[in-house]
């Protein structure tokens, strides 16, 4: 590093005496320089240090500037106590504020996010904005010398004469303080953002410098500075500060306190320096009146070997990088680094009191570079160039080269007669590597460092600035000062090469023939004896290896991947293929590889071809020069034939099929076009040999259509070769139908291939008629049958079994069985079971189809399947006299299954009152229905039947109709079972307010029995009367107990005898009575309204006056009085079940008796149920009303 001043300013008064230059400042944009120059305030333009304006207004010394973060105003405060705010105006700078202190202003610093002034006396300091007329003043105990805010305008720094550090919020309270020994004369806090935490640089007159962290915590050991610091100012990075003072310099300093160098020197203290923002400017105010502008040039310190380069980095720091893997290894020397030499695992970093050796360490796991100090040279060698080789350094000072072991002792020194202007390692065994050295006067030698003697190269006559050797060290290349570029050739010392425009050269360290050389924003390469290669680069070439050229560019290393191309097309046009392999492999892309094979392969230079088309892969033409190998050793090669293979290969396809059919191969000629899709083409050549079918041409044409998706052409082709099973194939898989079906129409029984599985395709695209069509042209009726079957087309079917009386059909039996029985026709199924040989199997598909209606609350159905089942157990025993044990559990099952269809039946409406949201019936029809399945439920609850809902809606019904006691009595059993969380609320709300009614239930609501007039309680168990045991008739839909009162004839009345006298009109007038001793017949005129003209009715006292609760029985004589309206009777088709007798006891409730399932009805509700389905509600059975 280097500094140069750019300008200087020497400060006098009028009289001609020097003004002292207390402080500086720079404008935030680096423009202007403001300057305490006596009792002016001095403006400078920061370029060329023109004077712009000298301010008068402060009556005293001017002491300290400051410039606010936005440039638009600045301050000064001098011994007048006086702060005055300058700005910009149109005819110059004017102050437009003032404010005072009591005391002499000793700094200023503008806040820079808020503009806020902090200004420092010995007594106190104020802060004052823009914002705000009143300046905010705070006392202080000893006398403030500097001042610095931190980035973020949060926090000031206060430096004290007493060596106290106050840290200060931006109102001013103090919020953090720590102590020096000495006065603190200045104080800066690091401007950088990347920082984790705020830096306070402190400057003591204890000749210290020290860091500290916000909270006062020392960041470093305090660092000697050997002189009293007046100013301490960071470059804008934040990574370097300046410090001046008493030693009349500015030195440069790391953020880290290393000290590197010195900015500047003047003739007297250095009060201020300040560092041009975001520029390596510094401007220094001296004792001695002169304000001076330097400017820092920072010189590359750098060294290169190979693809390792290493450089310097914040001035203390070496990094070394990778340019092919940009790896890169950062070595921290916490010194200031002067120069760098590396060669292969060697590091020589040369410090200002020592040289540092370091050797390479690679992770062979992880194959990252570590640099581990080994050798120390505890010496301070000034040295121009620095060279490191496996054992040794090499120092140059000018004409001398001095050789030192890595312990520091000097081995060896050379004289040479001029300054030495290029030093280079060139390789050698350890401890005898050779140097390459260029001097001034053109004189170009090669030192081995084991041998005494120069060795003489070659002379110019003009200064050497670059040298290099070439991979064999048989060629030189020189850079003269000339900036020409010059090749010799060291066996003969002739020059062989020279170009113009040149500042630097490198041949290519894998390619002897191959050197680039730099100049005026030109790359040159020259390969051979070719033309030059020309291209755009700006910066200095230092290295050359493969396709990779490693530029220099301002402090900058980067490889750049240079094209290979050219040279490798110069050496193909003169069909130099080993040459041209040689810069391919350098580097050139896949497609100059690919022309470098094919031109090798047309030359027949095999080997270079094979290791071309290896390079790229290609394992096509790998193979054709395998094949090609092997045919050449054999006596019948056939020259013409690989002729044609390579111009295949290489997409000459015309040329290629000529070449086939010229030398007798035509069939290679449509294999290669058909491997390329070109049928036209093939079928060209297929026609000029009889030898190809024409078919199978057509079968790979159509393959391929079916690979890139054009089925329908694939499909028209496979036709055309006459494989119409693939075409079918192709059209069920697309579903094209109609196409297949137009296809169908063209083929006769003989395809029975291709229309099985067209049928199998329209069957399972449920296109049937098209199905038949293909079952019919084959003559498949079994497979017809099984499609009528399958559709359900059962009169077809028929037709199909009346042809084919020899075909097996239990299957289709079966399935027209279990059609049957789903569809409700019983009958019809149990025959279709027989012709099946599975008579048993009816009562299994009822039951299962009975299960299934259970499971899925299908109650309705259910009600109808159990009736069937009840139906289909009485069958087996219709005729039977005497009965098994069997027949009375077929007669078990039948009254079972008959109570279970009645269950299900009245559990349908409950079930539907309670999950759908609106129903039909009457509170007095729930209220009936729950309490007949109440009684009707045995023990063990059948399936899917909620007791909970059957009580829920009986309880709430009970409730609303009066029926307290008995809705106190669900309550409770509701209570015993678990609620839905929805209904639980309601139930116990309810309960509680069922309490509050009376322990009756409404007399009205009390079934009543209409054989001993006896009323019944709601809440007692099972369906008879308490009283004469006999049981309830309800009508199936309202579920009333109906008027009616069941009797039996006398034993020794035959059932058809009965049936005659209940049919016969009873006589006009005629009344039997009957008593214990007289039988008598009364004639009257009309018929009476009491039980005296009844003798049903004498009989129904006479079992009440003897309490008698068997069943009542009648003689002939009353049931000739009997009318045949009022009479009901259930008659059963099987003569097991007793056939039973009901009269009506109130003839005007017209009642009605399902004749199919023997159940009762109100008159109205059946017409009402007839009406909407016309058929019973129970059985089904179709209604005649």
């Amino acid at each position: 590093m280097r500094t140069v001043v750019t300008w200087t300013d020497r400060v006098h008064d009028r009289d001609g005496v020097k003004q002292v230059i207390y402080d500086v400042a720079f404008r935030p944009d680096g423009t202007q320089v403001i300057a305490a120059a006596g009792l002016r305030v001095h403006v400078y333009d920061a370029t060329d240090g023109d004077l712009l304006q000298a301010l008068k207004g402060h009556k005293s010394t001017v002491y300290c500037v400051a410039y606010s973060k936005d440039g638009k105003r600045f301050s000064s405060g001098g011994s007048d106590n006086q702060i005055i705010i300058w700005a910009q105006k149109q005819e110059g700078f004017a102050g437009i504020l003032k404010y005072s202190h009591n005391d002499p202003i000793q700094c200023i610093a503008y806040n820079p996010v808020t503009q806020a002034l902090a200004s420092c006396t010995g007594t106190d300091f104020g802060l004052w904005s823009p914002e705000q007329k009143a300046v905010n003043k705070k006392n202080v105990t000893s006398k403030i010398l500097c001042c610095s805010w931190t980035n973020d305008g949060q926090f000031l720094a206060l430096g004290h004469f007493s060596g106290l550090i106050s840290i200060r919020d931006k109102e001013g309270n103090e919020k953090v303080k720590f102590e020096r020994k000495a006065p603190v004369w200045c104080v800066q806090w690091n401007p950088s953002r990347d920082e984790p935490c705020d830096i306070l640089a402190v400057g003591d007159w204890n000749q210290k410098l020290s860091f500290y962290q916000l909270s006062g915590r020392p960041v470093t050991k305090d660092k000697d500075l050997g002189f009293d610091p007046c100013s301490i100012s960071y470059f804008s990075n934040g990574e370097y500060l300046v410090v001046s003072g008493s030693d009349r310099k500015a030195s440069l300093w790391t953020k880290e306190g290393v000290k590197l160098t010195v900015v500047g020197e003047r003739d007297d203290w250095i009060w201020a320096g300040r560092v041009k923002p975001r520029q390596n400017f510094v401007c220094l105010g001296s004792n001695d009146g002169t304000v001076t502008m330097y400017q820092m040039v920072f010189s590359t310190v750098h060294g290169l070997f190979q693809e390792l380069y290493a450089y310097r980095d914040f001035m203390t720091d070496v990094i070394v990088q990778h340019l092919t893997t940009e790896q890169k290894v950062r070595i921290k020397c916490r010194d200031y680094v002067k120069k760098i030499a590396i060669y292969k695992d060697r590091l020589a970093v040369q410090l200002p009191s020592q040289i540092v050796i370091y050797e390479l360490a690679i992770n062979e796991e992880t194959n990252e570079m570590h640099y581990k100090a080994r050798w120390k040279i505890g010496k301070a060698l000034e040295c121009n160039l620095l060279v490191v080789t496996s054992m040794h350094i090499i120092l140059c000072q000018e004409k001398r080269l001095q050789l030192f072991n890595f312990k520091g002792e000097r081995e060896r020194e050379w004289m040479l007669e001029s300054l030495i202007r290029y030093i280079k390692v060139v390789g050698g065994p350890p401890g005898r590597e050779g140097l390459l050295v260029g001097l001034k006067n053109g004189l170009i030698f090669k030192i081995f460092i084991d041998n005494p003697f120069p060795i003489h190269l070659i002379k110019q006559k003009t200064a050497v600035r670059c040298l290099d050797l070439s991979m064999s060290r048989q060629k030189l290349a020189v850079v003269d000062e000339n900036s020409n570029c010059l090749v010799y050739n060291l066996e003969t010392k002739e020059l062989m090469f020279q170009e113009t425009n040149a500042n630097s050269v490198a041949w290519n360290t894998d390619l002897e023939d191959m050197l680039c050389f730099s100049g005026n924003g030109v790359l040159n390469i020259k390969a051979g004896n070719f033309p030059v290669h020309q291209q755009k680069m700006q910066g200095f070439v230092v290295g050359f290896k493969g396709s990779r050229i490693f530029c220099l560019h301002i402090y900058a290393m980067q490889a750049i991947d240079v094209p290979q191309s050219a040279s490798l097309y110069k050496y193909l046009d003169k069909l130099d293929f080993n040459n041209a392999y040689k810069i391919a492999c350098l580097g050139v892309t896949d497609n100059d590889w690919k022309l470098l094979a094919l031109e090798s392969l047309l030359g027949l230079n095999l080997e270079v071809a094979r290791k071309s088309f290896i390079r790229i892969r290609d394992l096509r033409f790998i193979e054709l020069l395998n094949v090609i190998e092997e045919a050449r050793k054999k006596p019948n090669y056939n020259q013409q034939l690989y002729l044609g293979d390579i111009l295949a290969y290489q997409g000459k396809y015309p040329e290629a099929a000529k070449t086939y059919s010229g030398a007798g191969h035509v069939k290679r000629a449509v294999e290669m076009y058909t491997d390329l899709k070109e049928w036209e083409q093939a079928r060209k050549w297929a026609a000029t040999s009889d030898a190809i079918s024409l078919p199978d041409l057509l079968r790979l044409q159509a393959k391929w259509m079916e690979e890139i998706g054009d089925f329908k052409t694939a499909a028209e082709l496979y036709i055309a070769a006459g494989d119409v099973l693939k075409a079918v194939n192709i059209f069920g898989e697309k579903k094209w139908l109609e196409q297949l079906a137009d296809l169908i129409k063209t083929l006769d029984k003989s395809e029975m291939a291709s229309l099985k599985k067209a049928a199998e395709i329209f069957r399972v695209h449920g296109q049937f008629q098209y199905t038949i069509e293909c079952y019919l042209k084959m003559g498949d009726y079994e497979n017809l049958l099984d499609l009528y079957i399958e559709t359900q087309q059962w009169d077809e079917a028929h037709k199909i079994v009346d042809m084919n009386p020899k075909m097996e059909l239990t299957k289709f039996y079966l399935a027209f069985a279990h059609w049957l029985a789903v569809n409700d026709r019983f009958d019809e199924a149990q025959e279709a079971f027989r012709k099946a040989g599975q008579a048993g199997a009816s009562s299994k598909v009822l039951e299962q189809l009975t299960h299934n209606a259970v499971v899925e609350n299908r109650f309705d159905d259910a009600t109808y399947y159990f009736w069937m089942l009840s139906k289909e157990h009485l069958k087996t025993i219709l005729h039977k006299e005497a009965f098994t044990e069997e027949d009375r559990q077929t007669l078990e099952l039948f009254l079972l299954y008959r109570k279970m269809s009645e269950i299900y039946y009245a559990y349908n409406f409950i079930f539907k009152y309670t999950e759908e949201p609106f129903t039909t019936l009457t509170q007095d029809q729930v209220f009936n229905i729950a309490r007949f399945l109440i009684t009707q439920l045995p023990d063990d609850t059948p399936l899917n039947i909620s007791r909970l809902y059957i009580l829920f809606a009986l309880a709430k019904h009970a409730k609303d109709l009066q029926a307290y006691k008995l809705a106190r009595y669900t309550y409770d059993r509701l209570h015993q079972l678990r609620l839905p969380p929805h209904w639980a609320d309601q139930v116990d709300l309810a309960t509680i307010a069922i309490k509050a009614k009376p322990f009756t239930d409404k007399e009205d609501l009390q079934p009543v029995c209409y054989r001993c007039s006896a009323t019944n309680l709601l809440t007692q168990k099972g369906n008879q009367c308490l009283n004469c045991k006999h049981e309830f008739v309800y009508s199936f839909y309202s579920f009333d107990v109906l008027p009616l009162v069941e009797f039996y004839p006398e034993d020794d009345i035959p059932d058809e005898e009965a049936f005659k006298l209940i049919d016969r009109e009873p006589p006009t007038g005629i009344t039997a009575a009957h008593s214990e001793a007289v039988q008598s017949l009364t004639f009257t005129e009309g018929p009476s309204e009491t039980f005296d003209n009844d003798p049903f009715g004498r009989l129904l006292d006479l079992y009440e006056q003897e309490q008698r609760q068997e069943p009542l029985k009648v003689n002939r004589e009353i049931l000739l009085s009997l009318k045949k309206t009022e009479v009901f009777i259930k008659r059963w088709p099987s003569p097991s079940l007793k056939t039973q007798y009901y009269r009506s006891m109130v003839p005007q409730i017209p009642v009605i008796l399902c004749p199919s399932c023997n159940h009762f009805f109100h008159e109205e509700d059946y017409e009402i149920a007839s009406i909407q389905k016309k058929r019973c509600p129970v059985c089904r059975c179709p209604s005649e009303l």
